[in-house]
């Protein structure tokens, strides 16, 4: 009777652990909220302005996000940041200014340990990124950009509802510089995006 006791113990046991830890994976129908922060690296050659290679120097900011999976695997994501101001300069002569730019980034996501037993969450994914340029130098006009943009991350599930989060992400940033409605060059730019906070998962 004493061992029967101990392996219905044992069972009960077992079972709460695997319960819980099925909470902690993500699965169709979660939704969740990202707050964090960020650095993006811009590289360099980033275009030109009247023949004179362009620079954007690298800067960091806040993000924030939300998302919703459809199944326990495939998920969207929508991102953004509070403006990132870029200082501006180019070869030959030097610092020209500075010009905001605010990211916003639609993405399909894909986990591929969706469903399963496991705090640790890890994620792919690819989509659109807008970008929306102001405070340009006056009597510029820098398009908006239109492009590709990818990224990697990972959840670590520290309560069912809380997970700490890290990414990298990389987009296609590419527009016209304008003075007068005139084409006086082209941002060419590619930003490696790496960035850290907290999931918020209901």
């Amino acid at each position: 009777m004493r061992n029967l006791k101990l392996i219905s113990a044992a069972v009960i046991t077992a079972g709460f652990a695997l319960a819980s830890q099925a909470a902690l994976a993500y699965n169709a129908g979660d939704a969740f909220v990202r707050g964090g922060y960020a650095k993006t690296d811009t590289g360099s050659g980033n275009g030109n302005v009247l023949g004179d290679e362009l620079n954007v120097q690298n800067e960091s900011g806040f993000t924030f996000g939300a998302g919703y999976l459809f199944t326990d695997k495939v998920g969207v994501e929508l991102n953004s940041s509070e403006k990132f101001e870029h200082q501006l300069n180019t070869a030959n002569a030097g610092d020209i200014g500075s010009i905001d730019r605010l990211p916003v980034n639609l993405l399909v996501n894909y986990y591929p340990l969706g469903g399963m037993d496991s705090r640790v969450q890890p994620y792919v994914g690819a989509g659109l990124n807008y970008t929306r340029f102001s405070g340009e130098p006056e009597n510029v006009d820098v398009k908006a950009s239109y492009g590709a943009i990818g990224q990697a991350g990972v959840d670590l599930a520290v309560t069912e509802n809380i997970l700490l989060n890290g990414y990298v992400s990389y987009a296609d940033v590419d527009t016209d510089v304008r003075v007068g409605g005139d084409t006086v060059g082209k941002v060419d730019m590619n930003p490696v995006t790496i960035g850290g906070g907290v999931t918020y998962r209901f």
